[in-house]
């Protein structure tokens, strides 16, 4: 996925700023201050999704609300997963070559503009329920679209909400306005956070080999494009939409008003994480009353991004993350499970997806026929 990289220059809305340039060649030299605050800025921003999303998706794979209802990730899906990447990677190289990057950016930007609100509403959902004055009144109200009458009738679109989701919605929205006009690199983060905490609460591996054919292609798809060509920091640095989060190393010096970026890919936060999530889904299932294989990934995630972090800052080029993070989380949490003997257990774990599993209904009528 997206790359660790330092020193990025990003231009502002009006299209000024200099160059994207590497940590050697770069007009401005960051402090070390600077540059030790970037760097445990994105670290603290990364573990924040993985966390707090992959405590969700326990509930999530729990709930029956559609909107909540996570998408199941089989061996076949993970298998094509670097192929697909691949190629919408090197499309969107060509995109930026042959086409105009300003155009490219501003219909990115709006695409991204609906996705940020949908996802930063649905990141602030369960903190809104917790701070919603029990004295107004919470309205419900439904979103439908059918297609045909009568008999044939079908639902399109089914969509529950209330007064809740619209103040979320609203604050989204100034999120989003603020995002387009300003690129704003607080507005970016905000969309980018939400954006990985819900792919860590929604996207489920169904087992652990799964989460080792997913992580294993992607470590090969992350080396290939970083070290052997140009193409994946070419497009990260052209590509102006909140995929990545950023900090800048002259913040001190600048304050908000800072340009120069270190940035990570949020494909570095949810490929991990979907994995750490599926850990943790396995701690409750055991139910030892511990969480042994999630905190054991997670402190395995902060090593292997604390490694990437120290090579890339050694070696002054950019890194490709899922080569440090891959070995780490897959690596720690298997040898546990081996000393422990849990190994097998481990690896026969299986999540269905929330179409194949039975509801109640459906376990009780199977109960009355015997």
């Amino acid at each position: 996925m997206a790359d660790v990289e330092q020193n990025v220059a990003v231009p502002d809305a009006a299209g000024n700023g200099s160059d994207a340039v590497n940590g050697t060649a770069g007009r401005f030299v960051s402090s070390p201050e600077g540059t030790a605050l970037a760097y445990g800025s994105l670290l603290f921003m990364a573990l924040l999704p993985i966390f707090f999303g992959a405590l969700r998706s326990v509930g999530c794979s729990k709930s029956k609300n559609a909107s909540d209802m996570p998408e199941t990730i089989t061996s076949r899906d993970a298998a094509r997963f670097p192929i697909i990447a691949s190629c919408t990677l090197f499309g969107l190289y060509l995109f930026f070559k042959i086409f105009s990057q300003e155009y490219i950016n501003l219909l990115l930007s709006m695409y991204f503009f609906v996705l940020g609100i949908l996802a930063l509403s649905h990141t602030m959902s369960p903190f809104m329920c917790r701070v919603f004055p029990a004295n107004l009144p919470n309205k419900q109200y439904q979103l439908l679209f059918t297609q045909g009458s009568g008999e044939s009738k079908e639902e399109i679109v089914n969509y529950e909400f209330d007064t809740k989701d619209l103040i979320c919605l609203g604050i989204s929205s100034v999120v989003g306005v603020w995002y387009v006009l300003k690129k704003h690199w607080i507005a970016n983060n905000l969309f980018g956070l939400a954006f990985a905490l819900n792919g860590v609460e929604l996207l489920h591996l169904n087992n652990v080999s799964t989460g080792c054919i997913l992580l294993g292609g992607l470590f090969v798809y992350d080396v290939f494009w970083v070290f052997g060509t140009n193409v994946m920091v070419t497009v990260a640095k052209s590509f102006e939409a909140p995929i990545k989060l950023v900090f800048p190393q002259d913040l001190l010096e600048k304050g908000l008003d800072a340009s120069n970026f270190a940035m990570l890919g949020l494909g570095d936060i949810v490929i991990p994480g979907i994995f750490i999530a599926l850990l943790l889904r396995f701690d409750v299932s055991l139910k030892k009353n511990t969480r042994t294989y999630f905190y054991t990934s997670f402190l395995a995630y902060i090593f292997g991004l604390g490694l990437t972090i120290f090579v890339m800052h050694t070696f002054k080029h950019a890194q490709p993350a899922l080569l440090y993070l891959v070995p780490a989380c897959v690596g720690f949490p298997v040898l546990l499970a081996l000393f422990k003997g849990e190994l097998t257990e481990m690896f026969r774990y299986e999540e269905s997806s929330p179409e194949e599993a039975p509801s109640k209904e459906e376990v009780t009528e199977s109960d009355k026929d015997k």
